[in-house]
């Protein structure tokens, strides 16, 4: 498989995924978005493949977000457009997708970053992952599943403080929060990774994919909260706020929003 921005290594059973926009520090574009999906499906669909490792190149992210001057100009509309389609192609893709999928968090994971590991089965993250949602410092929220994915992992109060601070938490607080399942050295996050998948692959494939659905199933009566959340996504694209926090933050400036 050849992509622009992602490189996909296949070892016997474990297909590594590799985010691959090291000077962006690994934004997701919406050709990236697209190549992702292209990339899953394909290994979906690979029988030699029963896992799924997806990370991010170089030690400094996995993700630091989505390409924000792709979309600074967006109307309501698009802004709508762009949240429903991300999350039909890529998001719920990933969760619902028939192989394990573990994200191997390095580094920066904020914003879609975030959304991506947590729409993956399960994370694990080197020790110096930081992990946020900082959609709220450019006046709009997260809209690839962050605010109802979020709360599921870590609870109601601890995803409402991270996202109304638009802070971030280290590797410790995250594994603490539940967010992910181990932390390792840098230098050992893929090997763990690898360890892992070895000991999945000696499992039923056909049960895994069973598991996954039937877990996945027990969360499916909130879908309206995503339709919610696409919605107000959208919303937010016609307001002073985001015009305000996207300028900003293209101009390299802190934020005046109106009473704060």
């Amino acid at each position: 498989m050849q992509f622009e921005n992602l490189i996909v290594e296949i070892e016997d059973h474990l297909a590594t995924v590799i985010i691959n926009r090291p000077k962006k520090l690994n934004a997701l574009n919406k050709e990236t978005i697209n190549e992702l999906h292209d990339a899953f499906s394909t290994l979906e669909t690979d029988t030699g493949i029963q896992v799924i490792i997806v990370t991010g190149s170089g030690e400094k992210a996995f993700v630091a977000g989505a390409d924000i001057a792709e979309f600074a100009h967006f109307s309501v509309k698009k802004g709508e457009e762009l949240a429903a389609r991300g999350q039909k192609v890529l998001f719920d893709f990933v969760e619902n997708l028939s192989k394990p999928v573990i994200a191997a968090v390095n580094g920066f994971a904020l914003g879609g970053g975030l959304e991506l590991a947590l729409a993956c089965h399960f994370r694990v993250a080197s020790e110096n992952a930081h992990m946020g949602l900082p959609e709220v410092s450019l006046g709009v929220i997260p809209g690839y599943g962050g605010t109802q994915r979020l709360p599921r992992l870590i609870g109601k109060g601890r995803a409402m403080e991270l996202i109304m601070t638009a802070g971030m938490i280290n590797a410790s607080e995250a594994r603490e929060y539940g967010l992910v399942n181990h932390v390792v050295p840098q230098e050992e996050l893929l090997s763990f990774c690898g360890e892992l998948s070895d000991r999945i692959s000696k499992n039923s494939p056909v049960a895994i994919s069973y598991a996954i659905k039937a877990v996945n199933t027990g969360f499916m009566n909130t879908a309206r909260g995503f339709e919610a959340e696409i919605k107000a996504f959208g919303e937010c694209f016609g307001t002073a706020d985001f015009k305000e926090g996207t300028s900003a933050f293209l101009e390299k400036r802190k934020a005046k929003f109106p009473g704060a």
